[in-house]
């Protein structure tokens, strides 16, 4: 069943931190390793009263947030782990595991969700936040219906989002809390070690093509770089992370979370190129997945000669992601207009965070500056 509200809220939205605020709670954040999860585990210490914790397998350092090492793929490992977040209020699920087998793609990643509900079943959950993706709507297939709505019914195709959506809404029925589940596309934050990370692929190829003094141009077909595409900023699906676990009109509703405008990634990678100094050029198709693994040596070299911090140049990108991105030859558009009616109206220029990251990057030394 998909769940659409009808009421019409306020179009200039709500502060998302005022609202929590009123009402202070437990945050567990579940993936806070990741850059959805690391940026709601940050959002949410931001909000005075609030007490949060971040679970990932990965050690977390240097955290704004009480750091739990978790493995949430065993069910009896998960109980263990988050026995010391029994007081949990709101539950923000940014869990994930990667498989090449959609059936086990589905099994693993129902099971992270499954184990995790299941470790917090005698905590008094008010909320929990579930996040999905474009493939709810076929962003992974040869085109889907844009814009794409909340209302947009499911596909044939199984994918391991509507098996949690269905284990979330049953689970929130027996037990009584409220669910919002939001649908990013694209997401695009500050972070290191998290190769999915449309970011780190444009900064690091960049980067790179600037080292042997080549014109930066977008690696995909000529479709794919005339096609309109969308983003979500990591902080803004933090503050409508926030936002939702606090608002009434959020409540068991499904809302697409986007910066609200799109773009063609030949113009995005021509102004990108401008704002490094570089030069452009007309798009190369190439794969990344193959070529820029054999530039290992010379990411090492930039390293030692611009003193950038030592990141295994395997944790810095997942090519295959970049390739599967820039080789979408179709419009990938989601509509916004049931989450700014429901009181989320925040929205953001794609292009300037992309070059205002790019330049955080350089200054915290994860890339070479201009």
């Amino acid at each position: 069943m998909q769940h659409e509200s009808t009421t019409a809220g306020p179009l200039g939205g709500t502060d998302p931190i005022a609202a929590a605020a009123r009402e202070p709670g437990v945050a567990l954040v579940a993936g806070s390793a990741g850059v959805i999860g690391a940026h709601a585990a940050a959002e949410y210490a931001r909000v005075p009263g609030w007490r949060v914790r971040g679970a990932a397998r990965r050690e977390q350092t240097g955290t704004a947030w009480e750091p739990l090492r978790a493995d949430l793929s065993d069910a009896d490992g998960a109980r263990a782990d988050l026995a010391g977040a029994a007081d949990t209020t709101h539950l923000v699920f940014a869990a994930y595991v990667e498989r090449g087998d959609e059936r086990q793609q589905i099994e693993d990643n129902t099971a992270l969700l499954r184990n995790t509900l299941d470790a917090l079943r005698d905590a008094p959950l008010r909320h929990v936040t579930l996040y999905q993706g474009g493939k709810a709507y076929g962003a992974h297939l040869p085109g889907f219906r844009t814009p794409a709505r909340e209302r947009d019914p499911r596909l044939l195709v199984p994918n391991f989002y509507y098996a949690q959506e269905d284990v979330l809404r049953e689970e929130a029925a027996r037990r009584g809390f409220g669910l919002t589940l939001l649908r990013p596309e694209g997401v695009v934050g500050y972070a290191t070690g998290n190769p999915m990370n449309i970011l780190m692929v444009v900064a690091v190829h960049a980067a790179i093509s600037r080292e042997l003094g080549l014109p930066l141009r977008f690696p995909g077909s000529h479709a794919a770089g005339e096609a309109l595409y969308q983003v979500t900023d990591a902080e803004l699906l933090a503050r409508a992370t926030v936002w939702a676990g606090s608002t009434a009109a959020a409540d068991g509703e499904v809302f697409n979370v986007t910066n609200g405008d799109q773009f063609r990634w030949v113009h995005a990678y021509a102004a990108i190129a401008r704002h490094l100094g570089m030069e452009h050029d007309e798009p190369q198709d190439f794969s990344l997945t193959s070529t820029m693994p054999m530039h290992e040596q010379t990411w090492q070299a930039m390293v030692q000669r611009h003193g950038l911090r030592p990141t295994p140049y395997a944790d810095l990108v997942r090519w295959q992601f970049g390739d599967f991105l820039f080789h979408s030859e179709f419009d990938n558009v989601s509509s916004t207009v049931k989450v700014r009616r429901a009181g989320f109206g925040e929205c953001l220029d794609s292009i300037d965070r992309f070059t205002g990251l790019l330049d955080r990057l350089a200054e915290q030394r994860v890339v070479p500056a201009g």
